[in-house]
C-alpha cells in the first residue's frame, strides 16, 4: 500500500454548480423527446459498471473466445419495442451507440451480503449508467445517474403483465420496481433522448464475482475510510487493491465518503472505474485468457441482459468497438443535479437542466469534450501520487511531430476520464 500526503496538502475546490461558464457550440437538438443524430448513424447499448459500466462489455466480449461452455446460463429479457430474433451487429447500426447497466440493491439469493431480504423495501435500480461511444470509435462517455433524481417514469409493463400509469415525479431507482430492467431502459432513454439498445443489469454478488475475476482494482483514498453500513475499513490513506466484498464494500460506501451524498458517493465509484478501464486495458489482463474467461463466465451468470446483449458475435462487436479508445477519451460524468430543493424535490435530487441539455447535446452530436477539472473537491480527487507520463521525444531529422490534441471545449460537471489517477475523499465517519 502507497502513502499519501496529508489530506491538508491536497488540493480542494467549490462544487457550486448551478450555473455553468462555458456554453456548447452544437446547435438546434433538443433532449426530451429524440435527440436526432447528426450524421447516418442510430444507437445501441452497453454494459459495464457498479457500478460497472465497463466491466461487462470489456470481460463478456474479450471472454467470448470460451463462452460456449456458459453461454446456455444467459438470463435474457426483451426491452420495450425490441424486435424478435438476432439482433443486428454493430456495424449494422449507423451512429454511436449506447448501452445502460443498473446495479440492483436486491438481497434475495446474495449470500446475506448487503443485509437481509427482509432489510430491502422492494428491488431498486441503485445504480444507473449510460454509455456511450461515438461513431468514430475514438471516444465514449459513461453518464452516471443519481438513483434519487426525479424524474418521469413512463407507462410501462408491470412484472405482472399489467401496465403501470405514468409518474410525472418520481425518484430514478423506483423503475426497476415498476417494470424491470426494460422500464428502466424506457425512464432513461426518454430522459436523456437516446436510444438505449443494449442494457443489463447487476447484482451484489455479480460485483463480487467480477472483481475476483481481474484479481481486485486498485483503490485510492485519501485517509481513513471507515463505514460500519457496508463493513468497508481501510484505515489509512494510500491505494489498496480491492476484490470481493471489499470492492463491494467500497462501491456501496455512501458515509464514509465525500459529504456523505449519493452525489459523491458516485464520484468515489469513478474513482474505481477509472482505475477498473486501466486494469482491464493493460497486457496483464488482457493477454490473460483464465482472467477473460473468468470476467465472462462472472458477467454471464450475474447479469440479467437485454436479448439484444446477449449474442456472443454482439459482444465481440462492442469489445473490438471499444478496445482502441485513448483512455484520456473514456469519460466518466455524473449527469448534474442537486439537492436541497422543495416540493417533488424535497430529499431528493433536482436535475439541473441547463447544464444536462448541455451535456448531453455534445453527447448526442458525438463530440468530445473535456471537464474543468478531475473529480469534483469533495468525492474525489486528483491523486498527488500519481505517475508521471513519460514526456514524448522531440521527432529525429526528418520525423513528422506527433498530432497536438486539438482544443476541446470544456463542461462543468462532475467527473473525470480514464487516464485521470484520482483518490476518493474520505469523510472519517
Amino acid at each position: 500500500m502507497s502513502e499519501l500526503r496529508p489530506r491538508s496538502e491536497l488540493r480542494s475546490r467549490s462544487v457550486d454548480r448551478t450555473d455553468s461558464k462555458k456554453k456548447p457550440e452544437v446547435q438546434g437538438l433538443a433532449r426530451h423527446g429524440r435527440l436526432k443524430k447528426p450524421g447516418p448513424w442510430g444507437s445501441i447499448a452497453k454494459v459495464v459498471a457498479a457500478t460497472l459500466a465497463v466491466l461487462l462489455v470489456s470481460g463478456a466480449a474479450v471472454g467470448a473466445v470460451a463462452f460456449d461452455s456458459i453461454y446456455g446460463q444467459r438470463d435474457t429479457v426483451a426491452l420495450i419495442g425490441e424486435t424478435e430474433g438476432p439482433p443486428p451487429q454493430i456495424g449494422s447500426f449507423e451512429g454511436g451507440f449506447n448501452i445502460l447497466i443498473a446495479g440492483s440493491d436486491t438481497r434475495a439469493d446474495q449470500g446475506g451480503i448487503g443485509g437481509t431480504v427482509e432489510d430491502a423495501s422492494g428491488e431498486l435500480n441503485d445504480v444507473n449508467m449510460i454509455l456511450h461511444v461515438a461513431e468514430d470509435r475514438q471516444s465514449a462517455v459513461a453518464i452516471s445517474f443519481p438513483r434519487d433524481m426525479v424524474m418521469g417514469i413512463p407507462e410501462c409493463p408491470s412484472l405482472d403483465g399489467d401496465y403501470n400509469k405514468y409518474y410525472s415525479t418520481e425518484p430514478l431507482n423506483t423503475a426497476l420496481s415498476y417494470g424491470g430492467l426494460p422500464c428502466v431502459v424506457l425512464t432513461l432513454s426518454e430522459f436523456t433522448g437516446l436510444d438505449i439498445q443494449f442494457a443489463g443489469i447487476i447484482t451484489f454478488d455479480g460485483v463480487i464475482e467480477m472483481t475476483n475475476a481481474i484479481g481486485g482494482v486498485d483503490v485510492c483514498v485519501d485517509g481513513p475510510l471507515v463505514d460500519p453500513y457496508t463493513g468497508i475499513d481501510l484505515p489509512k490513506a494510500g491505494t489498496y487493491n480491492l476484490k470481493g466484498w471489499k470492492a463491494l464494500a467500497f462501491l456501496r460506501s455512501r458515509h464514509g465518503v465525500g459529504d456523505g451524498s449519493d452525489l459523491t458517493r458516485i464520484s468515489s465509484q469513478q474513482v474505481y472505474l477509472s482505475s477498473l478501464v486501466r486494469t482491464l486495458k493493460s497486457s496483464d489482463t488482457l493477454s490473460d485468457y483464465k482472467k477473460l474467461y473468468n470476467l465472462a463466465d462472472a458477467a454471464i451468470t450475474n447479469m440479467q441482459l437485454s436479448n439484444s446483449l446477449a449474442d456472443v458475435p454482439t459482444m465481440v462487436s462492442i469489445a473490438l468497438a471499444l478496445k482502441d479508445i485513448p483512455l484520456e477519451r473514456v469519460q466518466f460524468v455524473q449527469y448534474p443535479g442537486g439537492t436541497g430543493g422543495t416540493g417533488v424535490y424535497s430529499g431528493k435530487v433536482q436535475p439541473n437542466e441547463y447544464l444536462g441539455n448541455q451535456m448531453m447535446e455534445f453527447i448526442a452530436a458525438d463530440q468530445p469534450f473535456s471537464l474543468e477539472e478531475a473529480g469534483d473537491g469533495v468525492g474525489a480527487i486528483l491523486d498527488p501520487n500519481a505517475p508521471v507520463a513519460e514526456a514524448t521525444p522531440e521527432p529525429t531529422d526528418g520525423a513528422t511531430a506527433a498530432p497536438v490534441e486539438e482544443d476541446l471545449p470544456v463542461l462543468d460537471i462532475r467527473g473525470q476520464n480514464a487516464a485521470d489517477y484520482t483518490c476518493s475523499v474520505t469523510n472519517n465517519y
